[in-house]
């Protein structure tokens, strides 16, 4: 080192013995470097597996939150098919979400969330967007039963909208089947015909769509027609229904009775 300055060959053989060095330094240098490679690699790692499940989790979270949407638009779509369809019947008139459905054989009935805190009674008529659904045959605080066109034990006075021709449409205890009873073999009955509420017994208001005739049998021998049509109401894909009030009058005076029933109970 003190002869280093002094001579100038000094630092040929340093640089020598620096090459010569150097391969032993590496190889010294190896196992650290390697362990601070290692670390590294398995912090990266660590990190990406944390991130990729971050990224799953915020995915599946997106995944239901625009299921949800899907399911609120197909919502707002039918309330506005409910509503627009409220428009037009000009009754008094309230929405109403099904909470239990009972489709067995030739029982037809469906639980609402509506009961005698909204003015519901015994006979109310319950209509869908697309027509007559059923109508109440029980009425709770809080939820009222109602008894589907369908059902093998409710019967409903109709006309044919296009010529008036009167008949009762009575379930079959199948929610795409309604029959349609005493009309005459020669009655002036079409396939397609709509078949509208007459609004006689005054439980539901006229002009309702009931269902369109889908087959008609003439039997040798027999008086009246075997007639069956199709209910207008999707009974099996029902969400949303309306509860109608005919009149005011009538709503007000149940309200009233049903308002002094619940003071009762209270």
């Amino acid at each position: 080192m003190v002869a280093e300055p002094h001579q100038s060959h000094s630092k040929f053989i340093r640089s020598f013995l620096t090459s010569l060095v150097y391969p032993i330094q590496y190889v010294v240098n190896l196992p650290v470097e390697l362990t601070e490679w290692a670390s590294k690699t398995l912090v990266t790692h660590n990190t990406l597996l944390k991130k990729n499940e971050q990224l799953k989790q915020e995915r599946l979270i997106l995944s239901r939150k625009l299921q949800r949407y899907a399911v609120l638009e197909a919502e707002n779509k039918r309330l506005r098919e409910l509503l627009e369809s409220s428009f037009e019947i000009n009754e008094k008139v309230l929405v109403a979400e099904l909470i239990a459905v009972e489709l067995q054989t030739f029982r037809k009935q469906v639980v609402i969330n509506k009961g005698l805190r909204e003015g519901a009674y015994e006979g109310q008529p319950i209509v869908s967007s697309n027509g007559i659904m059923g109508q109440v045959i029980h009425v709770g605080p809080f939820s009222s039963t109602v008894l589907l066109i369908t059902d093998s034990n409710h019967a409903l006075p109709v006309q044919i909208n296009r010529n008036g021709l009167r008949s009762i449409a009575v379930g079959t205890g199948n929610n795409d089947k309604l029959f349609l009873e005493y009309l005459p073999n020669n009655a002036d009955i079409r396939l397609g015909d709509l078949v509208v509420s007459s609004g006689l017994a005054h439980r539901f208001p006229s002009g309702y769509p009931v269902g369109i005739i889908e087959k008609i049998s003439h039997v040798p021998g027999e008086p009246f027609a075997k007639i069956m049509m199709k209910p207008s109401a999707q009974l099996s894909q029902l969400r949303e229904v309306l509860m109608v009030w005919p009149n005011e009058t009538a709503y007000e005076i149940n309200k009233y009775l049903d308002d002094s029933t619940i003071e009762l109970m209270k």
